[in-house]
């Protein structure tokens, strides 16, 4: 539950660019894991989700008091309805059992042309987007909410920043993998992600500094190549702020006298990913 979606086949994917996947993979830096203060410091604005005491997704400040992530991390695999009883802990900088800053969430804002279903596609992926509104702003210094930036190009490269299922308790980082392709507002990418990447910042470095253009949405495998899938930003995030600015929203809290998940809590074997 909550993770990448693993996707076998998805015929829109199989042009368009994918003849360029050998290249660029072998191009790719490997995975850094963040274990400590100086190698984290850049990224302590993305953050471990802990969703319904059940699973985790990756998000990233993007203000002082909102949270980028996947839409379909919202959603309960099991039954497809909205999480609107559970508890969600954005957990900032999470490494080795502590978090540079601890929020609950008092709003979610799905995009409002996205539908949860169990079948791919890419209107589905290219809106898979929402927005966190905090309890209390994170006003910490040393955690600097990201900006954003408009989407790359096919061959361009980019980075990312995630938690998954076999590195939960610090995020790692890649810093160098490849645009594969564009399509139908649709990232492919050869980024390395897993389950629990879901909603994990894909950015750019702009001036030196990072600039999320994309959102972790599910990773597939493409001619025998693993690829990711990233919701592109730019138009579906100016939707998301509107919905957000109106006031259409998902409330999510614990009902009174029920057990909230601690900050540091292990998440137990009732964790379920999605795998089709």
């Amino acid at each position: 539950m909550y993770g990448v979606i693993r996707l076998k086949a998805w015929v829109a994917l199989t042009v368009l660019g994918l003849l360029l996947a050998s290249g660029a993979v072998a191009q790719d830096a490997h995975l850094k894991r963040l274990d400590n203060g100086d190698d984290a410091k850049a990224w302590e604005a993305v953050g471990r989700l802990d969703i319904n005491g059940k699973g985790f997704c990756t998000g990233a400040l993007i203000a002082p008091k909102l949270v980028l992530t996947a839409a379909h991390c919202m959603y309960d695999s099991e039954t497809g309805e909205r999480i609107d009883k559970g508890h969600i802990e954005f957990l900032a900088g999470w490494r080795n059992g502590r978090a540079g800053a601890y929020r609950d969430v008092a709003r979610v804002v799905v995009h409002p042309s996205y539908v949860y279903q169990e079948e791919l596609s890419s209107e589905r992926v290219r809106n898979d987007l929402a927005l966190l509104e905090l309890d209390q702003p994170i006003r910490n210094t040393s955690i600097k909410p990201f900006g954003t930036g408009a989407r790359p190009r096919a061959g361009d490269s980019v980075g990312v920043v995630s938690y998954a299922l076999d590195r939960a308790e610090a995020p790692s980082l890649q810093e160098m993998c490849a645009v594969l392709a564009r399509q139908d507002g649709v990232l492919v990418t050869s980024c390395s992600v897993d389950f629990g990447s879901s909603g994990a910042p894909i950015f750019v470095i702009e001036d030196g500094e990072a600039q999320i253009v994309s959102v972790v949405s599910a990773k597939a495998e493409v001619r025998g190549e693993q690829v990711s899938l990233g919701t592109a930003l730019g138009q579906p995030l100016a939707e998301l702020q509107a919905e957000l600015v109106a006031g259409r929203f998902i409330y999510l809290g614990a009902k009174p006298g029920e057990r909230r998940i601690g900050a540091g809590e292990r998440l137990g074997g009732g964790a379920k990913f999605v795998s089709p």
